[in-house]
């Protein structure tokens, strides 16, 4: 089956045809580590967690790598308001973020370059577009003269002379031209810096992406993801310096996901409507976020309110509670994933809404199947958890955890499940009825079968 990806180089869905025939390398932008990561910061975490689950069931290798850039303007002013090390703030948000992506059911990266780690790899980089004639040392700093790319500007479709207008370019007496963006500048004595030909100094922000993927992944990469928001001037730049630095593709295919929005406007800290995604996880289960960061398509808008999380926990509890009816089903089948519309849906290009509506299907398919039928759709449902990257918990832990201050606790329940048993046994219906009722009035619902009463969270 043919991977489809849309790429943002040529606004196209292609079909996926990695460098070598059974690697895939893949790079994706990470944090600045400097505060917590927000909830919007999480979307290209979970989309490519899907990715990357999809990519190791057709290749042997897949090297995922996502960097931390753990030197930049944000951090050092960080760092003097708290007054404390760059290294104390990098090293406490480089944690916390690696805890949070964790909680959302996130495999770690293959690789996670640090740019603090890969100076070397940055000056070598900015040495060889010097010597190439493509850039140009002034007062200090060492720029990429954006006039010597004929095509620079292909990835966002903009051209040289239009794309300032609005842009975050600085207005320097250093540049040759307004577009010309820092490789290399001066450090001062209380910020960090490293030796360099042309002074002690530190490195833009640009080029820390182009700098670790040739040291890591080599000159040419199959696939490089990140927000929409990268597109320009970020990736762009990259485009520039990789390939005049070392000719070749640099990357085969772009992804870039979309945004997430609050009443209509792009969710960012300096709209200051964000959301950590450490505190959210103080009320949802990182499961339920990660659900509900899939319920739109990687490339559409994401409305993000707290509907939106009521609705993936609740479908979640649905999807366990029909997994907790076959829970002592053993499972000795296997499923063939070629054959399976949720994985047909993620080849084309991470369809996740339609692969979430398969495992709805399948849901209810268990529902009215014979019991000869449900091994192998539990089976289905599982496999296709594991690519969404969700139905891994146990159905019984899932239905009746996720306890919130003031909530019942699970001994309380079974006491008042006991109690209405007990009533029932007295002919006391609307006692029981009643004990029903108060459960649910707290966000309690009992399922009675054969086999006894169950009960989950609502």
């Amino acid at each position: 089956m043919s991977l489809m990806i849309y790429n943002t180089l040529g606004g196209r869905k292609d079909v996926f045809q990695p460098l070598e025939p059974n690697k895939v390398t893949m790079y994706v932008c990470g944090p600045t580590v400097y505060n917590l990561a927000h909830i919007g910061n999480a979307r290209p975490v979970v989309v490519f967690d899907v990715l990357f689950r999809l990519l190791q069931t057709q290749y042997d290798t897949v090297i995922y790598a996502r960097n931390i850039t753990d030197v930049d303007d944000k951090i050092i002013a960080a760092a003097r308001e708290s007054q404390r090390s760059i290294e104390a703030v990098t090293e406490e948000f480089t944690a916390k973020y690696r805890e949070d992506m964790a909680r959302l059911n996130a495999l770690p990266p293959t690789l996670e370059p640090h740019a603090t780690h890969n100076i070397a790899a940055m000056i070598e980089l900015t040495e060889t577009l010097i010597a190439k004639g493509h850039a140009y040392e002034s007062q200090g700093h060492v720029l990429f003269a954006v006039e010597s790319m004929p095509d620079y500007g292909k990835l966002s479709g903009r051209v040289l002379d239009d794309m300032l207008a609005g842009a975050r370019v600085e207005v320097a007496d250093y540049k040759r031209h307004p577009g010309d963006f820092v490789l290399w500048k001066p450090a001062k004595a209380e910020e960090p810096g490293w030796d360099s030909p042309w002074g002690r100094g530190r490195p833009g922000w640009h080029l820390e992406c182009s700098a670790m993927i040739r040291a890591h992944l080599g000159e040419t990469i199959d696939i490089h993801g990140g927000g929409r928001d990268l597109i320009f001037p970020h990736h762009e730049n990259e485009i520039a310096q990789s390939r005049c630095a070392h000719g070749g593709d640099y990357v085969r295919y772009w992804m870039h996901n979309a945004y997430l929005d609050i009443d209509g406007e792009k969710m960012s800290k300096s709209l200051g409507n964000f959301h950590t995604v450490r505190d959210l996880l103080q009320h949802y289960r990182g499961e339920v976020l990660r659900f509900a960061l899939l319920s739109a398509h990687y490339r559409s808008p994401l409305n993000f309110s707290f509907e939106l999380l009521q609705q993936a926990e609740a479908a979640l509890g649905s999807f366990y509670s029909t997994l907790r009816d076959v829970q002592d089903i053993e499972l000795d089948v296997e499923v063939q994933l070629e054959d399976e519309p949720f994985y047909r849906a993620l080849n084309d290009d991470l369809n996740t809404p339609l692969a979430i509506a398969e495992l709805h299907a399948l849901a209810k398919q268990m529902h009215k199947a014979a019991a000869a039928e449900k091994p192998m759709l539990k089976a289905r449902m599982l496999a296709a958890g594991n690519l969404l990257g969700i139905l891994a918990q146990d159905p019984e832990a899932w239905l009746q955890g996720g306890v919130e201050a003031g909530e019942l606790s699970a001994e309380e329940i079974e006491e008042r499940i006991n109690a209405r048993q007990q009533a029932k046994l007295n002919r006391d219906y609307a006692g029981a009825d009643a004990i029903r009722e108060e459960l649910l009035a707290k966000g309690v619902v009992l399922e009675d079968s054969r086999d006894g009463t169950k009960w989950r969270r609502g």
